[in-house]
């Protein structure tokens, strides 16, 4: 009796789970604890249901086999039956209750996040995540870096289509990470699968998540929520490192923090040709701002509006500077000043006054963006 019992476990619950555990149409194991309980938990339960779904469909054919009526059975005549109806309560009520104990006991743990080693705060926007390592002075944006030509199908497409980004977020290995999501316009939603971790990023509101991560390695995920026309690009992707390979890592944000911030300082000094800066306001331009105003500068009439032959473009330069670096509140027109360096801010600036036939002439200096910068900081 023994070994038929271990057989048929064998057979209904470790063979399924060896076989469909790298299906590509299956959940993925993931990398962490959490990522594997949820996958234990869905494979335990889908093969509940698939060996009710088999005794239940066995049972009625039998019953409909044996008792045909060219067999000659006679149906049995009665109405109600208190044990039947007992029974049939019971058994789903104490199969619920099997499934229901380890699903709680997952779920409080996925809630669970305290006493992390590092907190993270995390801000979507459309479209791209803002990270924030708390208390180390390290943040940074995450933007979509597949090329523009794979997006309109004038080159082949790459393996991670739409799953690259120019700066992923970087972990440490067998350490508890903390996650505060929120949005600085709609609602997106961050999600790697093979983490077993989709939260919420609500703007006005902070939920909170975590992660504690097994294995070193490029893990890939995206926005989950439908956040607006680009939804599809904006992906996110973990880059999970060493411990050590960590603190090394996050001593150079530093130092690269540090070293802009000296490279903004010599600039303010200098006077750079309009040419330069085309050439960089055309980049910048490209990868922050032609989502949405277009790469034609025409923008989506009653979305948003187009630079060619704005009055906020051909107006006034501090007016222009002001809007590009603190955004309008209330609109999808985000605020730049911490996205970019002075240095691109001044080229796109420069370029948009300059381009698709706009001919101010204008050439924006460091110097001015910095000065704008420090009269707000002022005004504070």
């Amino acid at each position: 009796m023994g070994k038929l019992s271990s057989t048929l476990w064998l057979i209904l619950f470790v063979l399924p789970q060896q076989v469909l555990a790298n299906s590509q149409f299956n959940m993925r194991k993931g990398v962490t604890d959490i990522s594997n309980d949820v996958y234990q938990l869905h494979m335990t339960i889908f093969i509940i249901c698939c060996v009710i779904g088999v005794i239940v469909f066995a049972v009625m054919f039998w019953a409909l086999i044996h008792h045909r009526k060219s067999k000659g059975a006679k149906p049995a005549q009665f109405h109600e039956s208190t044990k039947v109806e007992i029974l049939w309560t019971a058994i789903p009520f104490v199969i619920l209750i099997g499934m229901a104990i380890p699903a709680t006991k997952t779920l409080i743990a996925m809630e669970d996040a305290s006493k992390a080693d590092i907190t993270i705060k995390i801000t979507g926007s459309q479209w791209k995540w803002h990270y924030e390592y708390m208390g180390e002075d390290v943040e940074f944006y995450s933007m979509l870096a597949t090329p523009q030509d794979e997006i309109t199908n004038l080159a082949n497409k790459n393996p991670n289509y739409l799953l690259e980004v120019d700066k992923p977020l970087v972990l440490p290995i067998n350490q508890k990470v903390r996650f505060l999501m929120t949005s600085d316009d709609v609602i997106h939603s961050w999600w790697v699968p093979d983490f077993a971790v989709k939260k919420d990023a609500n703007p006005g509101f902070i939920n909170e998540t975590w992660t504690r991560i097994n294995e070193e390695g490029i893990y890939r995920g995206q926005c989950a929520e439908l956040c607006g026309k680009d939804h599809g690009f904006m992906p996110v992707v973990v880059e999970a490192k060493s411990e050590q390979a960590f603190a090394n890592w996050l001593s150079e944000a530093k130092q690269a923090k540090a070293n802009a911030a000296i490279a903004d300082a010599a600039l303010l000094d200098q006077t750079l040709p309009k040419e330069e800066l085309m050439t960089l306001g055309e980049q910048v331009y490209m990868a922050s701002c032609a989502a949405c105003h277009q790469p034609t500068g025409m923008g989506l009439p009653g979305v948003f509006p187009a630079l060619k032959g704005s009055p906020v473009v051909l107006g006034d330069i501090k007016d222009h500077i002001d809007v590009v670096l603190h955004g309008r509140p209330g609109t999808a027109m985000q605020a730049f000043d911490k996205q970019l360096s002075i240095k691109q801010l001044a080229a796109v600036i420069t370029y948009k006054r300059n381009a698709w036939g706009n001919d101010t002439g204008d050439v924006i200096q460091p110097s001015q963006i910095q000065a704008a910068i420090d009269a707000t900081s002022e005004a504070k």
